[in-house]
Order: C-alpha cells, then structure tokens, then sequence
C-alpha cells in the first residue's frame, strides 16, 4: 500500500507554518458549517451483565463482522484483527475504546435531524446483529458495576502503550480508559477569531455541559459519591494534556498558541508500516529537534506524526480542523442528539455565542477550574459566585434555543432543531441530572440492585 502524502512530508522545529496549517486549514464559511457527533457505550451480556471480551463466539469481533456484513463498509485491522469499521462514502465511523466500549463517529451532517436519525440508525443496526449475540448497550458515563480487572482489553496497539504509561502520570488513566463513556460533538469555524471565541465560550462552559449531561453516580457495584465520576476522573489522568486551557483566555491567544502548547506535550507512540513504536518520554517539540528513542525506526517526523499527536491531547475542549466538545457523559439516546443540540445553539447563530460570550468573559481561570472541579462532585447544586450552576444551566439553555430558533427560521416553517433540547429543558426544570434520577431509583425501587441499571436503561 503506497504511504500516504502526511506521511512523506517530513517536519523540523522550523515548520512552524505546517503545524498551525494542520488546524487552520479547518476554517470554513458559514454555509459549510456541518454537525459531527461522537458517542460511546458499553457492552455487556444481557443473561448476566457482564463485559463483552473481544474474542468468542459472542464476542466484540463478531459483532465487527457483523456490521461489516451488514454496512458494507470498509474493515480497519491492527495486526489482522478487525478493530473498526469506515464508511467510505459519507465518512463516518465505528471503532472501539479500550475496554470494548463501542463507538461511532458520525458523519460530518448538515442539522440535528440527520444527526439525530443517524443516531437512530446505527443504534438499530447494532440491535440487528446484537441481538442473535445476546449483546445489550448501556449509555452511562462510567461502567456501574465492572472492577478494572475484570474489563476485557481489546487488540489495539495504541492502548497497549497508552497502558503502560497512564499509571506514571495519574491515578485513573485506566478507568479513564477502560471504564469510562462520553459523548462529543465537533464544529466547524470560520476564521482564528471565529475559533477562539468558540472555543473560549467552549472551555468556559463546558463544566455546564458535565453537570447537564451528569450520568456516573455508580462504580463497582455501589453509589460513588458523584454526579459525573467520568468528569473526576479526567481530573487525575494526566495533567499534561487534559484540563481548561487557560492560555486560551490570554490576549493574542490563536492557533499558534495552542501549537505551542500542543509541541510541549509528552508523545505516546509514531506508526510507521502499521507498527506502533513507543515514544512516551519526549515532547513532539523534542522530537522535531532531534532526540530519539532506543529502538524507534530511523525515520524523520511527519505531518501524520503530528496530526496522531493531536488526537493523544484531552483538553476539555480540543481543537483539530474543528472542535471538539468533550465534557459529557455516555447517556441514552435522546441525551446524545441532545448534546450537538446545545453546542449547535450556542456556537451556530452569532448573536447567541456573542451573548454566551458576555456571559462568561469575566469568569477567572480560577473559577471555571472550580466550576470544573464541583460539577463532578455536586451537578447542578454547585455554587459559584452568589448563584450556582443550576441557575446558570438555565440561561445557557435557553441561549441555545434562541439560536436553534434562528435556525429553524431560516429553513423555514417545520423544521424545528428546538425539539431536541427537551431533555435539557427537563433536566433544568426539574433540577435533577441524570444522576441525581438513576440514584433515586437506585434507593427505592430497585433496593440497591445494580443489575437493574442493566434492565432498565440498556439501548
């Protein structure tokens, strides 16, 4: 197979321009904005609740195979195993997290109504071949019953090296890994202006989103004292390249800012012919100048090198050719159209992310790395200033369904993107996170049952 054009273009520390062009060639004019939304969730056996190993004939590899027979679309292997599924026409994706969570990468779409029908589709299809399997989907944020060491590892050779060092940096990198679910949604920009204001308005509400979109009250079997333990988690998994970003709030903050920061993190691995090669130990920026490592490949740095590296940093917020929205918890799926619903309110209609602006550009980096902190522990009841986020869950939204509104009115009479708000709008009337409604269930009617999470909440 002939190597790609990123992986022939060597880089230098001198290449500066290739590095910011591998993200500002994202800008786009408004009419080809679209809506990318990412969503993960866990595999287990309906009979007995457990974890789906990969290999077996009930295991994740078949249900590859499966939606391979059943989508046509294109197999990804590493070392001949079936690791993932592309769609060669519209660019979507199937690909599977560490411990067997299984994920698709939307297409690139044009409204939430296709985002929202696609959602409905896969989750369908996956039900088709799930089912002869016995293999059941459960949308939480963190596995409610399974101990680390009892998560199957799935033949990635990414997650191989990415195991070994999270233990040298953080506490639960592992449960991060391989116990842990979320939902994304990524968006387009226009301009490096255009970019930072989003991703400010991004990064300064996102703890909004985690306490919204809260979902992880349980682990091992027992309540664990959170709304949003998938949120805590990040809090302690590698310091080096997740959290808020605060340089992004200085003045003359842009692309190469976050280049810059980007060059400064520690690398995990280079591919060269479809092996993975550690690198943990240097920064890309070392790498660029030269330092190599005792038993890599003799080779150069790539534009692919550096575009994978940009997919190993977790910021709250993270920017490639578009951005990324990474606050919220694995849910069901009304809870995942709702996710691209609010972001797509508030960063789609200028007026509205002006206003989210306006409502957040005084917040210190201070307060939003406490707002961060809280949301996990303490949801909507997290105080901040002489309010809290329950208050502020509300304004926001509300701006986003102004800006959906504004939408619908330029695509006419019926369109009405709104509509996908409600679990939100649920959520803020009541008070209440999804959390705050599984561990009501939990203390009465199903008697501190875990199991029941399994029966009642599975796709």
């Amino acid at each position: 197979m002939a190597a790609s054009p990123k992986e022939t273009v060597t880089l230098t520390l001198n290449d500066r321009a290739a590095l910011i062009e591998a993200i500002s060639s994202g800008e786009k004019p408004k009419e080809k904005w679209r809506i990318g939304t990412e969503h993960e969730k866990f595999t287990f056996y309906k009979d007995n609740f457990e974890p789906v190993p990969y290999e077996g004939e009930r295991g994740i590899e078949r249900l590859l195979l499966g939606m391979e027979g059943l989508l046509g679309w294109k197999r990804v292997e590493d070392k001949g195993k079936i690791i993932g599924l592309v769609d060669p026409i519209d660019g979507g994706a199937i690909s599977l997290e560490p411990g067997g969570q299984f994920e698709l990468s939307g297409a690139p779409l044009d409204n939430l109504h296709q985002t929202c029908r696609e959602v409905h589709i896969h989750l369908a299809q996956l039900r088709e071949v799930a089912d002869p399997l016995g293999i059941g989907f459960l949308g939480l944020g963190v596995s409610p019953k399974w101990r680390l060491n009892e998560v199957p590892v799935m033949p990635k050779s990414r997650y191989g090296i990415m195991m070994k060092y999270m233990p040298k940096v953080g506490s639960r990198g592992l449960d991060m890994m391989f116990r842990s679910c979320t939902i994304q949604v990524n968006l387009d920009f226009s301009s490096e202006a255009d970019m930072v204001k989003k991703l400010r308005v991004g990064l300064a509400l996102q703890p909004i989103a985690t306490a919204l979109f809260a979902n992880s009250p349980f682990l091992d079997g027992h309540k664990n004292g959170y709304q949003s333990l998938r949120g805590a988690i990040w809090h302690d998994t590698d310091k080096d390249r997740t959290g808020m970003l605060p340089f992004a709030f200085e003045e003359g903050f842009g692309y190469e800012q976050y280049v810059d920061w980007a060059l400064d993190v520690p690398m995990y691995f280079i591919v060269r012919d479809h092996t993975y090669y550690d690198m943990t130990g240097m920064t890309f920026r070392e790498y660029l100048g030269g330092k190599r490592k005792e038993g890599m490949p003799d080779t150069m740095p790539t534009l692919q090198d550096w575009e994978d590296h940009l997919t190993t940093v977790f910021p709250e917020v993270r920017l490639k050719r578009y951005i990324e929205m990474r606050g919220a918890d694995g849910g069901p799926w009304r809870r995942i159209c709702a996710l691209p619903a609010l972001w797509t309110g508030l960063l789609y209609h200028q007026p509205v992310l002006d206003a989210a602006w306006d409502l957040v550009k005084d917040w210190t980096a201070e307060e939003r790395d406490a707002l961060r902190i809280g949301v996990a522990t303490h949801g909507l009841k997290t105080p901040f200033r002489d309010t809290n986020v329950l208050a502020i869950a509300k304004q926001v939204v509300t701006l986003s369904r102004k800006g959906l509104a504004a939408r619908d009115r330029l695509n006419g009479a019926g369109f009405d993107e709104t509509q996908y708000l409600a679990a939100l709008e649920e959520t803020v009337t009541l008070g209440l996170t999804p959390a705050d409604q599984l561990l009501m269930r939990y203390n009465n009617e199903w008697g501190g049952n875990i199991n029941r999470v399994f029966e009642d909440f599975a796709y």
